[in-house]
This record gives structure tokens, C-alpha cells and sequence, in this order.
């Protein structure tokens, strides 16, 4: 038992002495800490629901983005260095916080039934151009149903990126680039039949696009697909796929970000948050780590997108095998066996927590130690 934040056991996966994730013999924390966290603050449960304001959100900003492609396509033809900036710092923007919509969709956060919830889902669909949506919403919740379960969580790099990738800073800067292919191709890796809301979506996404390209023209349809790959690549709003579950620290799997960037991608950092709680809105995350703060700030965390990248890209302890796996069998084991500490065993694991927080910065220190000296080599 790991009382009161679930920290793991293990040590992070380090490039240049280990060839592969760190596997970790326990389950993923979140189930255990909420179940904890409600035994002491049971009032966390009115905060569960759904937020309309999301729908307002989706339609302004699928107004914006569509309105811009217009623009692009058919007024300002010939403003093509102005298009790719625009469509890097607003229609990539706009790109990375309509995933967030996806996310929030994903869960019935934005209306009152999940048909309501996929439509809204559809309807943000329109700018990206590819059928999206209710991917996404599968694969999505495959990730919180398996997190960190070898084969079955989407979220995970494949081998072959590992090996490819490896900690080469040239080749990690690439693949940051084309992340949101990558993310896409993990799912199209299961090789699973397409469900009949995917088909739903494929067919409602050829419709927008044959609309799209009619009005807005070629070079409009062109502003779309760059904000889309601009969007979901090196990018402040991207970031958190590299921030939530790459370890930054031994023992812990998910990591939140509390930063401005939040304001504007719909709390998306608060993700240690959003796993202990999915069936909270975005708007009222925040209120989690108000209302129990001491299962969230001994944890480690971020506060900047744009270091989270340059650390990513430049530090020879991150790599994409900085990730923590676990087998299907030791999953299913702990889901089976779920058990939260009695009150009476919580001194005790709260000493033996302190003790495993002091090694464990003791050998993150070793470990940077380690790293300048190779780098001085």
C-alpha cells in the first residue's frame, strides 16, 4: 500500500542504461487515491457533472477557425508567410484546444447525455479535417480503463519508436513534430474495426470537407491541415501529451501542470486531477486540489509546457521509453484486490513514505550526477 499519493516502487526508465520503460509490478495509482480522497472529502462528489459553457466554447472556436480559412482562402490569397504564422500561434491553438474538447466530450462533460456529448464531439471535428472524434473517445477511455498496461493503453509509444527515436535530441525534436501522427497511428496499431460512431464520423467529416473546400477554396482547406499539424506538434498546447504520463521522477506516472496555459486549454494540466476524478468538468478540476491539497502537493508537477519540451528534447534522462508498463495479468490482479489503507495504518504508511521520498531524491541526485559526468566524457 501506498498511502497517501500511490507513488510507485520503481525508478524511472534511464536512456543509456536501460533499453526499455520501467515495468512496475503495482497498479496505476489513481482508483486507490480516489477512493481515499472520498473517504476524507466525500463533498468532492457534488462537483461531478457537466458544464454547457464547453458547447459556447466549441462553437466560437470552430467559428474562428473555419471564418480564418475563409479568410485565407478566398481575401488575403497572397499572404502566405502571414497564413503559416497565423496558423501555427491561432489555428494551432485552436487545433490543440479542440482535442481538448474531444477529451472533455469523451467523458459526457459538455451536456446532459452521451448522444448530445457525441455531437458535440462531430461538430469540433469540422477544422481538423480527419475523422477524429469518436476515435479518439475509444481510444480515450482504453487509456484510463488500461493506463500503462503493455498492449492495451493507446496512450503508450510503440516498440518500434523507442528503438527508432532512441535519445538522440535530433531525432526526439522530429518526433515532437509529428506527435499528433504518431498518436493517431498507436490507435490505427490495434487494428480494431471501426465502431458505428466512427463510421458516423468518417461519413459527417467528408460532408464538412467537401463543404469546406467549397466555400473556402484549396488554400483555405491548406490553412486547416497546417494548423493541424503545426497545432499538434511543437507546440506550447501540445505539450501536455509529453507532460502527463513521460516520468520526470521515480515513482510517479502522472504528472499535472499548473500554469497559464491552463486559462485557455480548459485546465487540461490538471491531469493527476482528471484521472483521480473523470467525471469531473474541466471548470471545476481546480477545486480537486483546493479541496484536498494534501494528496496533490507532494507530488511533483510542472509549470511550464515550453520547458516540459526543451527538457523533453534536450535531457539524456527523457526519452519516449520514459514511461512506467505494467502486464495485463498484475492489472487485472489489483483491480480485483482494491484496497485503501484503514486509519488506523496511516502513521505508519506515512513514515514509510517520507523515508521513500528522501531515497528517492537521493538517487535523482545521484542520476544527475551521472549525467554531467557522461556529458563530460
Amino acid at each position: 500500500m501506498r498511502f497517501p499519493s500511490y507513488l510507485g516502487f520503481w525508478k524511472r526508465s534511464v536512456p543509456g542504461y536501460d533499453e526499455a520503460p520501467r515495468f512496475d509490478m503495482y497498479d496505476e495509482p489513481h482508483k486507490k487515491r480516489k477512493n481515499q480522497i472520498l473517504e476524507d472529502h466525500p463533498e468532492i462528489e457534488h462537483l461531478y457533472g457537466y458544464d454547457t459553457n464547453t458547447i459556447w466554447i466549441t462553437a466560437t472556436v470552430v467559428g474562428v477557425q473555419v471564418g480564418l480559412a475563409y479568410v485565407f482562402g478566398n481575401i488575403l490569397t497572397d499572404w502566405t508567410w502571414t497564413m503559416l504564422l497565423v496558423a501555427y500561434i491561432v489555428g494551432g491553438s485552436i487545433s490543440t484546444q479542440i482535442g481538448i474538447i474531444f477529451h472533455e466530450f469523451t467523458h459526457n462533460l459538455c451536456a446532459a447525455t452521451t448522444l448530445q456529448n457525441r455531437w458535440v464531439g462531430n461538430f469540433a471535428n469540422i477544422p481538423l479535417l480527419a475523422p477524429l472524434a469518436q476515435s479518439f473517445r475509444r481510444y480515450h477511455l482504453e487509456h484510463h480503463t488500461y493506463q500503462g498496461v503493455y498492449g492495451y493503453d493507446p496512450d503508450l509509444p510503440l516498440e518500434w519508436e523507442i528503438r527508432l527515436i532512441g535519445n538522440d535530441p535530433v531525432r526526439k525534436f522530429l518526433w515532437l513534430i509529428i506527435y499528433g501522427v504518431m498518436y493517431i497511428g498507436r490507435g490505427l496499431a490495434q487494428q480494431k474495426q471501426l465502431s458505428r460512431w466512427e463510421l458516423i464520423n468518417w461519413a459527417w467529416t467528408i460532408g464538412c470537407d467537401v463543404a469546406l473546400y467549397y466555400f473556402c477554396g484549396a488554400r483555405g482547406v491548406l490553412y486547416l491541415v497546417a494548423s493541424v499539424l503545426l497545432g499538434f506538434g511543437l507546440h506550447p498546447g501540445a505539450a501536455h501529451f509529453i507532460q502527463e504520463h513521460y516520468t520526470f521522477r521515480d515513482g510517479q506516472e502522472t504528472y499535472s501542470y499548473y500554469g497559464s496555459g491552463n486559462w485557455f486549454w480548459l485546465n487540461i494540466g490538471y491531469h493527476n486531477e482528471h484521472h483521480d476524478f473523470p467525471l469531473v468538468p474541466w471548470t471545476k478540476l481546480p477545486e480537486i486540489k483546493r479541496i484536498a491539497p494534501e494528496y496533490y502537493d507532494d507530488l511533483a508537477y510542472h509549470t511550464s509546457w515550453c520547458a516540459v519540451l526543451y527538457m523533453f528534447v534536450t535531457s539524456s534522462l527523457l526519452a519516449p521509453q520514459s514511461r512506467v508498463v505494467r502486464t495485463l495479468d498484475a492489472h487485472r490482479y489489483a483491480r480485483k484486490h482494491l484496497k485503501v489503507p484503514t486509519k488506523d495504518q496511516v502513521k505508519t504508511l506515512s513514515a514509510e513514505k517520507a523515508a521513500f521520498v528522501a531515497k528517492m531524491k537521493k538517487t535523482a541526485d545521484l542520476n544527475m550526477e551521472k549525467a554531467r559526468a557522461r556529458k563530460m566524457a
